[in-house]
């Protein structure tokens, strides 16, 4: 921890001797805008795209009814001998920088052996009403999904929320695959931890918040972190992580397997065992030069430092380090999160987004059981393949159970130790499919994973929602959201009541009907207790 906390100030120190400058620089630029310093304040009103950050002021664009202001760096480009380095803070400017369009989004695949975007990519978004200038809004932190492989903060368009919801919505960039969590001890930090550079570039960005949210009309003193996949993830990680401590107010986990963290040992095998597949081997110190001489396309593919459990692996955050000190589960469990409230939640029908791409046959079917060890027979008597018409349907099923459902269930039950939690499920059984799965789908996917993100965002590629009670739960989904942010509580009048989590209710998101229900019942959570990740 106090390792982190050096880091931490080393940040703010080398911030604060371009903090003067930046205000020199801006006040300088101001007066280049008007005729003098303190006349023609109907130009300067009349130019709210126009904002100044503590990096130097950016110009944004108007919307109807938003302002935005797309690719602000948050931190220097991490390329170079900034490579696998904790993030550093970004350079100062006196021009205006035009924030109109977003910056590149993070390394990752496109298709086997091929890359998009660039190392220069830690940039956020800022979202605001039009008239949020003079305004102390409450702001969420959007952290993208994608497998820590995949992703952007361009990709969720949150002007529903903003305008909706009457918030300030930021979504970031963070350094993804081998570049955000290459956990080898030839690129480990200062302080000897390893890895985790994703999770340092969220930190950062968090800060920039704190620090710059003011001048887009945020209150900094009112942040809520959310994130689906392995944004939730990261949620779960800023819970209990020393370094995230007072940089958020409340927590949004979507669909969110945050038991699926690495130990460091086994990182750094899988790390060593992938730097040398990538032409460099061994232990000294030439294999850092090695590895930061490598072009970005070398590390097309990435370790996949956690895998199992059906899934094809993820590489991802490391615990065990002073930034993380243990998986957040285990630290939800002794009452060790963030006293924050949580709106925590899955879908209905998770695992079929996965299924879809890779259907199974009956005679399949036992054979991925056995990964389960002596527990195989209960879980197949619990999901017989009768009882469904598909065996992907029954995989589905019992996986959505196993990673999603019952740790959500797990989770909030531990959560309730420490402040208020809220719990759903989205279940619209007709929720329209995401783009990259297959078209028709081979079975009804039902509520899959990440297709509640519609109902908030306006999803690049996704499809919105489409039917008028499609419609309608979008409009609720977003109230309940954002009254959230302002307050603590989803509760707002005109809704169906959401009632505070005690360890069994659940809010069930359908566009017939909204209910409750008890989620760890439903899905068969007193089978998965204590059964562990294969």
């Amino acid at each position: 921890m106090n390792a982190y906390r050096s880091d931490e100030s080393r940040w703010r120190a080398n911030r604060r001797g371009r903090r003067l400058a930046a205000v020199v620089f801006a006040v300088v630029a101001a007066c280049g805008v008007v005729s003098a310093c303190g006349g023609d304040k109907a130009e300067s009103s009349a130019a709210p795209t126009v904002v100044k950050t503590q990096s130097g002021p950016v110009r944004g664009k108007l919307s109807a009814n938003t302002r935005s202001f797309s690719g602000i760096p948050y931190a220097a480009p991490p390329t170079g001998d900034l490579r696998w380095k904790p993030p550093a803070a970004p350079a100062i400017w006196t021009q205006e920088r035009d924030a109109t369009e977003p910056g590149s989004r993070c390394v990752q695949s496109d298709a086997p052996g091929s890359l998009v975007g660039g190392e220069d990519c830690l940039f956020l978004n800022v979202w605001t009403p039009r008239d949020a200038a003079e305004q102390k809004r409450p702001v969420l932190v959007w952290i993208h999904g994608g497998a820590f492989l995949a992703g952007a903060g361009s990709e969720y368009n949150p002007a529903r929320l903003v305008t909706s919801g009457d918030l300030v919505v930021v979504t970031i960039n963070y350094r993804l695959g081998a570049l955000g969590f290459l956990g080898h001890p030839a690129v480990a930090h200062d302080d000897g931890q390893v890895g985790n550079f994703g999770l340092l570039d969220q930190q950062a960005a968090l800060r920039w918040v704190h620090d710059n949210i003011a001048a887009f009309g945020g209150d900094p003193a009112k942040v809520t972190i959310a994130g689906e996949s392995a944004g939730a993830m990261s949620v779960c990680d800023h819970l209990v992580s020393p370094g995230s401590e007072r940089l958020f107010q409340g927590a949004i986990l979507e669909s969110g397997p945050c038991e699926l963290q690495v130990d460091r040992q086994t990182a750094v095998a899988r790390s060593e065992q992938y730097a040398a597949s990538v032409g460099c081997p061994g232990a000294d110190a030439t294999v850092a030069q090695c590895l930061r001489a490598l072009p970005a396309a070398k590390l097309a593919e990435t370790p996949l430092q956690f895998t199992g459990a059906g899934d094809t692996g993820l590489p991802g955050p490391i615990v065990g380090q002073p930034l993380l000190p243990e998986s957040p589960p285990t630290a939800f469990r002794s009452g060790k999160a963030a006293k924050v409230p949580v709106l925590i939640g899955a879908n209905h029908d998770e695992y079929t987004f996965f299924a879809a791409r890779q259907p199974i046959t009956a005679e399949q079917y036992p054979e991925l059981l056995k990964a389960f060890g002596p527990q195989a027979d209960a879980v197949a008597a619990r999901y017989p393949l009768a009882a469904y018409p598909q065996p992907s349907l029954a995989y589905s099923a019992m996986m959505t159970d196993y990673l999603f459902s019952c740790p959500t269930a797990d989770m909030a039950k531990s959560l309730i130790r420490t402040a208020p939690v809220y719990v759903y499920e989205f279940a619209d059984p007709n929720a329209a499919p995401l783009p990259g799965l297959p078209s028709p789908p081979p079975f009804p996917l039902g509520a899959a994973h990440a297709f509640e993100l519609p109902y908030l965002f306006d999803l690049e590629g996704a499809d919105a929602p489409s039917t008028p009670a499609q419609k309608d739960l979008s409009d609720r989904m977003i109230r309940y959201w954002s009254t959230f942010v302002r307050t603590g509580d989803p509760n707002s009048r005109g809704l169906p009541e959401w009632p505070r989590h005690t360890g069994d209710q659940a809010l069930v998101l359908h566009p017939d009907k909204i209910s409750t229900t008890d989620a760890a019942r439903d899905h068969h959570c007193d089978l998965w207790s204590g059964v562990p990740t294969p």
